[in-house]
């Protein structure tokens, strides 16, 4: 079997609530851990792709040839060799398996191979012969909507449209400002690349062992392609090291199964760190125009937003994330009057998909530099005009949807306005280390400036607009040679969040027992749908607690059932230090009751919400989390440099189940937030990714991270498992927004891009600026149905 982890033991005696520590902790710290990377079994093949090198290309032919006849080179497949469908995607099927009559964006695959050693196969990618005829580029998401734009789908370039008119979207306001803002293309940069082993069965089907985020959406999008029933395709989660949406969509997962099912033998597939960048989604470049009115007492009246997004040459997840970068526009204030227009665009860059913040980094961005604009319009204090305007529970959105759970964004934002701040530094007392530049020792500080921000911003949990979101789990109680044990079996996905260490907390608390094993993750068990959304806590979460309640309702009943029908137990029933009690008399051990084991199979489904109907009225949330940020900023202003003195988050999390988990996410987050608002950014030239590598794509390092101080408002959610919320999105919403108004605070620049380069804080680049894009067109017949989360 490959190497891969079947079974993680928890620790004993730590339940909900507990700072707990990881139950994957000590193999990964000690190198121990096996990640998709590492996968191996005895004879495997090795997979390579070739990929486009143009944008927007017809193929002409292609010569397999000088590949085929390479020693160890022992399949090359292309479009005309696919046994059945041919097209996959996670919202719509769009997305081909291989290019067959055109390319549509640099890195989409054209052909596969399987051969002896990783160095053979890319010999044999090297050795294909393709001949294109180059097209008509479409690489500006405005340019994409002009009517002489060529089409980059068959349905036109636009994605999606929603437009959300709420109340008198005309009112008129007594201040207004208006703004134009741009998000570049962040890449989700997680340090284990794409990597997977598939492997034939007997059965005529194949074992697919995977790094991935939905197990069961592979399942539904590659049985198709292989022409085999799912019975027959077998999905087994591999150790992922990162995700953060990247691996929401397939990447190798068709073409290992298709090479292994052609060659009968298990193929391996490990993307190098260039090729991960061409093999995944990225965050959605944006461009945004705003536009809001108050009074002069701060009252917001009105805001006017136009949202465009560049979703590249697929589907992949645009629908969803238009909508929520969309619907929360206004941000987490009333808004009685709005009218905002989102529309996600086809272009001929890679493709957009799924990214931590999901939306709601991009609106963040705008809507709080808004909020900065206006405070100073008015002669008010930026905070003061937040505090006047907080949503709370009862609020009406501009979706028309009601809060109607928890919504503590006034104690969110008063809590991160608390939370100790750094000391100014003395004159003539800077240390030079700590200054922009550090150890590159540019200056003294003559020309130094500090700078606050803060940042308020919220998102939904889990799916939206009428997904059936569920998630089941199976519970197992037993005894084994060293007492009761229980075991937990959930398709849902260990990404590096803390999943299976909150598992196992909710297992201890229902059961009272101190052994917890997880169960690897696979299709043996129904979906528990993508470790995305900020759901896991609450789906899986839910599922677990669910099917432990089954079980213990099973080992009452087999406890009353053994002290005697006619005993007179009625309950309550309740588990303590190992014992069933009937009130204050003990019917038996646990232990003694589990001569057979019990175990229990539940669905966990949260209430139904719905789409959005032509006026972008509707419930499309479940729930929402609030989270605020204060970022405080060095800047020297002739060089432009940067130093990140603190940031300070506070995150409304429900209930924190694991707090040092929590607070991890909320340092996470944060340090990802930090990444976009002043280093990360894929640098796309015509369509090309001119910088797939960390070393041209650069990330926060552990020099560039300040201190991070947290605090957290648990206010539980009505409805939600133990009052719990998801907690993996909320300071990246807020960081890149926090820091961005620190370095205008510092500059008096309008810095209205992100990331911001030195020359934006050195004024050698003014403002981006852009007139708006076209009018959304019209687009005649039929428009694909979407799974929107």
């Amino acid at each position: 079997m490959p190497v891969a982890d079947r079974a993680v033991e928890a620790r004993p005696g730590l339940g909900v609530g507990v700072s707990a520590p990881r139950v994957d902790g000590t193999p990964k710290a000690l190198g121990a851990f096996a990640y998709g990377s590492d996968l191996w079994v005895e004879g495997m093949l090795f997979g390579g792709t070739l990929r486009s090198p143009h944008p927007s290309a017809r193929i002409v032919s292609i010569d397999v040839s000088g590949a085929i006849v390479l020693p160890g080179v022992r399949r090359v497949m292309t479009a005309a060799d696919l046994p059945a469908k041919r097209r996959y995607g996670l919202d719509v099927a769009d997305q081909p398996v291989l290019a067959e009559d055109v390319v549509r964006y640099v890195g989409e695959p054209v052909a596969i191979v399987a051969a002896d050693t990783p160095e053979t196969a890319r010999e044999a990618v090297a050795a294909i012969r393709v001949e294109y005829e180059p097209l008509p580029a479409v690489t500006d998401m405005e340019a994409a909507l002009r009517p002489d734009a060529p089409r980059v789908s068959e349905l036109g370039n636009v994605l999606r449209h929603i437009r959300i008119v709420h109340g008198d979207a005309d009112a008129e306001a007594d201040v207004w400002v208006e703004g134009y803002y741009e998000i570049g293309m962040q890449d989700q940069a997680p340090l284990g690349p794409e990597a997977g082993l598939a492997i034939p069965a007997a059965d005529g089907g194949v074992d697919l062992h995977v790094s991935t985020q939905w197990l069961h959406s592979d399942l539904w999008q590659i049985a198709p392609c292989l022409g085999l029933p799912e019975d027959r395709v077998r999905l087994h989660l591999a150790g992922v090291g990162g995700a953060f949406g990247a691996r929401e969509d397939l990447h190798m997962q068709i073409h290992a199964c298709l090479l292994a099912l052609a060659t009968g033998r298990p193929v391996k597939f490990s993307y190098g760190r260039e090729e991960s960048f061409h093999g995944h989604v990225h965050r959605h470049p944006a461009r945004m125009w705003f536009r809001t009115g108050a009074r002069r007492d701060g009252t917001l009246v009105n805001t006017q937003a136009r949202i465009l997004l560049d979703g590249g040459a697929y589907t992949s997840s645009s629908p969803a994330v238009i909508l929520n970068a969309s619907t929360f526009a206004a941000g987490p204030y009333e808004m009685p009057n709005a009218r905002i227009e989102g529309t996600a665009v086809y272009t001929n860059n890679p493709p957009a998909g799924a990214m931590r913040g999901f939306g709601a980094v991009q609106a963040c961005f705008a809507h709080e530099a808004q909020m900065d604009r206006l405070a100073a319009a008015l002669g008010m204090d930026p905070l003061e005009l937040r505090r006047r305007n907080l949503l709370h529970t009862g609020s009406v959105l501009p979706t028309g949807q009601v809060i109607h759970g928890s919504a503590p964004a006034r104690e969110v934002l008063e809590r991160c306005v608390a939370l100790p701040g750094p000391a100014d530094p003395a004159p003539g007392e800077r240390d030079p280390l700590l200054l922009p530049g550090g150890a590159g020792n540019v200056g003294r500080g003559e020309h130094v400036r500090r700078g606050v921000g803060y940042a308020l911003g919220y998102k939904n949990i889990a799916y939206s607009e009428g997904f059936d979101d569920s998630c089941e789990a199976v519970v197992r109680l037993e005894c084994d040679p060293d007492g009761v044990v229980a075991s937990v079996h959930t398709a849902a996905v260990e990404v590096g969040q803390g999943l299976h260490t909150v598992l196992a907390q909710i297992v201890r608390t229902e059961l009272g027992v101190d052994r917890v094993v997880q169960l690897q993750a696979d299709t043996a068990v129904g979906s528990a749908g993508s470790t995305s959304a900020s759901r896991q806590t609450v789906m899986a979460g839910g599922a677990v607690e669910l099917a432990c309640s089954r079980v213990r309702e099973h080992l009452f009943a087999r406890a009353a059932a053994r002290a005697g029908a006619g005993a007179g137990f009625q309950g309550p029933f309740r588990l303590s230090d190992g014992h069933v009690f009937s009130g204050d008399t003990p019917l038996g051990r646990v232990e003694d009751l589990l001569d057979t084991p019990l175990e229990a199979t539940e669905v966990y489904r949260h209430r139904p919400t719905n789409r959005l109907d032509g006026r972008g009225q509707g419930e499309p949330h479940l729930m929402f989390a609030f989270g605020a940020m204060r970022a405080v900023v060095d800047v020297d202003e002739d060089l432009g440099l940067v130093r990140v003195v603190q940031l300070a988050g506070v995150q409304d999390v429900g209930r924190a189940l694991n707090p040092r988990g929590v607070a991890s996410q909320i340092e996470g987050g944060a340090a990802q937030g930090l990444g976009l608002a002043l280093l990360e950014e894929i640098q796309l030239r015509d369509g090309h990714i001119a910088n797939a590598s960390f070393t041209d794509y650069l990330l926060p390092t552990i020099l560039d991270m300040p201190p991070v101080v947290s605090d957290v408002v648990e206010e539980p959610e009505p409805g939600s498992p133990y009052g719990a919320k998801g907690v993996g999105e909320g300071s990246t919403i807020v960081a890149t927004a926090a820091v961005a108004a620190a370095l205008r605070a510092a500059t008096g620049r309008e810095l209205n891009r992100v990331p911001v380069t030195p020359d934006d804080l050195a004024g050698l680049a003014g403002p981006r600026t852009s007139a708006g894009p076209a009018p959304v067109p019209d687009v005649p017949g039929p428009r694909p149905v979407y799974e929107y989360r």
